[in-house]
């Protein structure tokens, strides 16, 4: 598990480089979220997920509070979530959330980044069943013994626990999330930050050369104002 923490590390690193672009993905990931289970965090855990990793990217409260504002209001911020999949060069499998409210937009400029780098976007269900998804809960590390924790949590669907220096992380199926969360704010036990990451089941190797390729569809992709993810199973 080692390297694939460093892996999500450094992909949460990259993506919060931007701090302009990381605020409107949590803002439109506030609106979807809203619109589906309504404004009041105590009675919507994926709200509550998303103000707290809202909160540890140092989002202003206003800005939060903003969001939440405009979707209870029904604005036109009439965002859906898509999931596209496709290939790059290589046979590298490429999967990406998106959050749009032009999905004939959003397709189309996702298509045509593939097609500059000699992929193809694909149909619906060739790459998602690639990866695996799998929910990312952070606690802070404050004496807590991590073996008890994990045999208490795995009747809430934990299926793994690792520990650094401030934290340590609970990883449990996507569908487990918020079982483990409402036990966790039982115990009260602080959440620092929840994350769903897509994780590829085996990875491919490519040589320097050939990752070019892909690192440039991957930065085409991601640049991209509807994206707000983007897994591939390149080693």
């Amino acid at each position: 598990m080692g390297r694939a923490f460093e892996f999500r590390k450094a992909r949460k690193l990259k993506r919060w480089s931007n701090m302009a672009k990381t605020f409107t993905r949590i803002g439109r990931e506030i609106v979807i979220t809203v619109k589906e289970a309504g404004p009041d965090p105590s009675s919507n855990s994926r709200l509550r997920a998303v103000i707290q990793n809202a909160k540890n990217a140092n989002m202003p409260k206003d800005n939060i509070e903003r969001a939440i504002k405009r979707a209870s209001e029904n604005s036109n911020d009439d965002f859906k979530e898509i999931l596209l999949e496709g290939y790059g060069a290589h046979g590298i499998a490429v999967l990406i959330e998106a959050a749009t409210n032009n999905n004939n937009r959003t397709v189309a400029n996702i298509r045509s980044y593939f097609n500059k780098c000699d992929g193809n976007l694909a149909t619906s269900g060739s790459v998602e069943f690639l990866f695996d998804r799998n929910c990312y809960i952070e606690i802070s590390n404050n004496s807590i013994d991590i073996e008890e924790l994990e045999l208490e949590f795995i009747d809430y669907g934990l299926l793994e626990v690792t520990k650094s220096d401030d934290l340590i992380t609970l990883i449990s199926k996507f569908e487990d999330f918020g079982l483990i969360q409402k036990e966790l704010e039982k115990r009260n036990i602080e959440i620092i930050s929840s994350e769903f990451e897509r994780l590829p089941k085996i990875r491919k190797s490519l040589n320097e050369e050939q990752k070019l390729k892909i690192d440039k569809l991957i930065d085409l992709i991601d640049e991209d104002d509807d994206v707000q993810n983007v897994y591939t199973d390149l080693e």
